[in-house]
């Protein structure tokens, strides 16, 4: 099954988002997303992270999306994308991504991830998210 379509349907989504008026959304508290710890990057510039997740109430494909960045600059590293079953259970994510070795190094990083689902709103998916963590973690490596 190709991710190819929710990419490009995510993409328009998020275009349409930044044009449109703000809008807040509160997730249900059942539902959460959580990081592991550690991480590990490997000497090609391989980056693992996991952790878990727990989601109700879709109607929409969901996703785990996560993000890496070292350091107190801005630049964040775009690491995979996990699709999410949400049936009320906790369930493990793990997203793989490859950054240029020189981009991050082993050592404490911060994470985010974000459980978000691509809702079906007439011709258009919008993006709802479900819940999102933030996390200092250590790569290690891996």
């Amino acid at each position: 099954m190709s991710l190819r379509p929710a990419l490009s349907a995510a993409v328009g989504a998020v275009l349409l988002l930044l044009a449109a008026p703000a809008v807040t959304a509160t997730a249900d508290p059942s539902e959460s997303v959580t990081v592991g710890p550690v991480g590990s990057i490997a000497s090609d510039g391989t980056v693992t992270l996991s952790g878990t997740y727990r989601c109700v109430g879709n109607t929409g494909p969901v996703f785990v999306s996560s993000s890496v960045g070292q350091g107190s600059g801005k630049v964040r590293h775009g690491i995979g994308g996990t699709r999410a079953v949400c049936d009320g259970a906790e369930h493990a994510w793990k997203n793989t991504g490859k950054v240029t070795p020189a981009d991050l190094a082993p050592g404490e990083a911060h994470v985010e991830a974000t459980l978000m689902e691509l809702r079906p709103e007439g011709s258009l998916p919008l993006p709802r998210f479900h819940a999102t963590q933030e996390r200092d973690i250590t790569l290690t490596v891996g």
